[in-house]
């Protein structure tokens, strides 16, 4: 169980991103905690347009209870805030943490553990003087009016780098290998981590959980809400000396992330073995259905929103029926990088403009990254649950300007 009591100021609806979770656990965005004292508009319309009675709303004073069964393999997930037309700016303010989950297989393992595996949540964020979070709200106060400033609809960047709440920090470490769990936790902002000097990042777990083999890469990619678990290997480094770990898609003091300083060396028994752990492959011949989703700017009303399929995010639309249990292709296509995220279902990617996917992209997976005019398709497995789930953007901004869609498991 995993309870919360209602002490923010504003409502709040938490989803454990990654989690095989009941439908009433799993932080719709119109499952919302208050406040005492709360009072949701009556009629209330989100930023993206999309008409909100208030009879959608499914309201806990105060405190709520989730149902987190742990039925999955060990992982790296978070949670954050998932409120109705709020998530962006909620999530900028601190409504996010890690969720990391174990089990036997991982522990046979003998990869580098207690304080060599370490989370590291990046991010980017700006400030006003007094230190308080800038965020370009149109209603400051998330009781009000939802959206952002015009400029901004994009998705909003800061010019601060975070890790693990700390702007551009430094973290002394011994000459060993560490394991590094990294999550994208920004609203809208992309990295391609690389280390400075150069030398090998060896991913060995995506979102959902391990890869089936490690991976030695120049650099990794995380689109927002993507993870990866990396293994450093320090050991090559003279203690006195530095590493870095820069975001190459950034200019500036924002290619700067996070500074190691090497400082002795050490006894380490770890190692990365050929193969991690088992993956069952999703094959063609177990497709029960193919569905198609198109991430688009759409000119609707007199105005622009954000879609999906052209349809802008209502309560009462289903997207989808997938059979509990079945495996079914979903092609994401997108005029604009749009980080797709479903709830409940893990995927693996198949295929990127027809391609197969790079080795890295192999293993289970719960967000992808579909790149401007790309079209990515996975195979999506209906795990667990029956009930309303949620396919989106996880650009913030974007999921807030009505950016998603419902399916229902049958």
């Amino acid at each position: 169980m995993w309870g919360y009591d209602g002490r923010f100021p504003a409502p709040t609806s938490t989803h454990l991103h990654g989690g095989v979770t009941p439908p009433g656990s799993d932080g719709y965005p119109t499952d919302i905690v208050v406040p005492k004292g709360w009072r949701q508009p009556s009629g209330h319309s989100g930023h993206g347009g999309a008409p909100m009675p208030a009879d959608v709303w499914q309201v806990s004073d105060l405190t709520k209870e989730y149902d987190y069964p742990m039925d999955q393999q060990a992982a790296t997930l978070w949670y954050h805030d998932h409120r109705m037309d709020f998530s962006a700016p909620q999530v900028w303010r601190g409504l996010a943490g890690f969720f990391l989950v174990r089990d036997d297989e991982e522990e046979r393992l003998p990869l580098s553990a207690g304080e060599r595996d370490l989370p590291l949540m990046i991010c980017d964020r700006a400030f006003d003087e007094d230190g308080s979070f800038r965020y370009p709200s149109l209603d400051p106060s998330l009781k009000g009016e939802p959206g952002v400033e015009d400029a901004y609809m994009d998705g909003v960047m800061g010019d601060v780098t975070l890790v693990n709440g700390a702007p551009w920090p430094e973290l002394e470490v011994d000459a060993v290998r560490y394991r590094f769990r990294i999550l994208n936790a920004s609203n809208a902002r992309r990295y391609r981590l690389a280390r400075e000097p150069g030398g090998p990042l060896t991913q060995i777990g995506s979102d959902a959980g391990l890869l089936a083999r490690p991976v030695e890469l120049d650099a990794v990619t995380l689109a927002p809400a993507e993870r990866a678990e990396v293994v450093v290997d320090f050991s090559r480094s003279k203690p006195g000396t530095e590493v870095l770990l820069v975001n190459t898609l950034a200019d500036g003091r924002m290619r700067d992330v996070i500074r190691f300083r090497v400082a002795r060396r050490a006894r380490d028994e770890s190692r990365i073995p050929s193969r991690l752990v088992d993956v069952e492959q999703l094959g063609r011949a177990r497709v029960a259905a193919v569905r198609t989703f198109d991430f688009r700017l759409t000119r609707s009303g007199g105005s622009h929103a954000w879609t999906v399929n052209g349809h802008r995010f209502s309560v009462d639309r289903d997207l989808a029926a997938p059979r509990l249990g079945t495996v079914e292709r979903w092609r994401f296509t997108s005029d604009f990088h749009h980080p797709v995220h479903l709830h409940l279902a893990h995927f693996q990617v198949e295929a990127r403009d027809g391609r197969a996917p790079e080795a890295h992209e192999r293993g289970w997976k719960d967000t992808v990254d579909v790149r401007p005019y790309e079209t990515v398709d996975v195979l999506a497995r209906s795990h667990g649950y029956r009930g309303r789930y949620m396919v989106h953007c996880h650009n913030l901004e974007h999921e807030d300007m009505a950016m998603m869609a419902n399916f229902r498991v049958v």
